[in-house]
């Protein structure tokens, strides 16, 4: 036995992408253009991951305009000046508001899925955007003809599907991310707001059977973006135990970054359950100091001090650029943090005498 280790989603562009996707915005690219480029850095991605020796690949989201915006990509009834989340360093990333229904996804997560297949026949992990995320979208007057109720339906179907067709499409695992989990006890710290995204988490998790949950993931960190975060300062010990109440069989969680991993990991301990497994961050994406395969595995020792080996993996805290415009990783330093995690947990397993 082995111990199962995985990417959360994003990796770095490639700088012909980033300039690429600069131009497309600009009008000077076109669309099937651009289509190409981001198809090259996809067979690229999947290849360097399969050369790290990754058992599980990703497609490192080179299609993504970002990781929670994808599905609104095209929809025109939008205003751009939607919730604001802002960063430990000033800098602020913002949402859209919706301004007319009903609402539905413009693009679905199988079709990035589908593209990854035609360039590998390796176990490819798919991730999603949770619909708690997308219920940041309806304004806080209601919208005539569309109240918020009827815009909840139509999320949950809409989230049920794109997990549901990444299942059909053969997807190894479909991980929900969920980064707005730890932000929305900054935002609330009353917690309504996350016992809120965690029953309409649930509503569309509990749609799918217990074998199906199986290759259902979440993730939760505090956000990363140009080398920052937004929620690092909220305390896991408010979120964790409501987390691992989510209807899944795969929970990542940041770590490698916490001031206290091993209090986390106490808190970790006292949430688990059978059937569950949890992957822990070894590796730390906004440090642009690589971790070496030793300190990875110290890490995972540690972890399994806390947490039963069959029900251990590992992963980065989060991805290297959740969003497309995010330079502040390079692609190479991105590759060489996922070749430590690789080759640590690997020294782990051995030193735990499961290799």
């Amino acid at each position: 036995m082995s111990i199962p280790t995985e990417s959360i989603g994003s990796i770095p562009r490639p700088s012909a992408l980033q300039e690429a996707l600069a131009e497309h915005a600009q009008g000077h690219l076109k669309d099937a253009e651009l289509a190409e480029l981001q198809d090259q850095a996809t067979a690229d991605t999947l290849a360097r991951l399969a050369e790290l020796g990754c058992p599980v690949l990703a497609d490192g989201e080179q299609a993504k305009p970002s990781f929670a915006t994808y599905p609104i990509t095209g929809l025109t009834s939008l205003d751009p000046a939607g919730a604001v989340i802002p960063f430990a360093d000033g800098h602020t990333r913002q949402l859209p508001t919706l301004t007319a229904g009903p609402f539905r996804y413009q693009v679905h997560a199988d079709a990035y899925l589908r593209n990854a297949r035609r360039h590998t026949d390796r176990p490819l992990k798919q991730a999603v955007i949770a619909p708690s995320a997308l219920s940041l979208l309806y304004p806080a007057d209601p919208i005539e003809g569309y109240p918020r109720e009827a815009f909840l339906r139509d999320l949950a179907d809409e989230a049920e599907a794109d997990i549901r067709r990444c299942l059909e499409a053969g997807a190894h695992v479909v991980q929900l991310d969920f980064t707005e989990g730890r932000l929305s006890l900054k935002l609330d710290p009353s917690g309504a707001l996350l016992d809120d995204f965690i029953a309409l988490n649930n509503e569309v998790l509990g749609r799918f059977t217990e074998a199906e949950q199986a290759r259902l993931g979440v993730h939760t960190c505090p956000g990363g973006d140009h080398n920052s975060t937004h929620s690092l300062d909220v305390d896991y010990a408010a979120l964790l135990p409501k987390f691992f109440q989510l209807k899944a069989g795969n929970f990542y969680v940041q770590l490698a970054s916490e001031a206290d991993p091993e209090r986390v990991l106490r808190i970790i301990a006292e949430q688990l359950r059978p059937g569950i497994r949890v992957f822990v961050g070894v590796i730390d994406p906004i440090s642009s100091t690589v971790e070496t395969p030793e300190e990875v595995r110290d890490r995972v020792l540690l972890a399994a001090r806390h947490i039963p080996v069959d029900q251990l993996g590992t992963c980065d805290d989060c991805g290297f650029s959740p969003f497309a415009d995010d330079t502040s990783t390079s692609r190479e330093l991105a590759f060489a943090k996922i070749d430590a995690r690789v080759k640590g947990t690997a020294l782990a397993a051995e030193a735990l005498g499961l290799e």
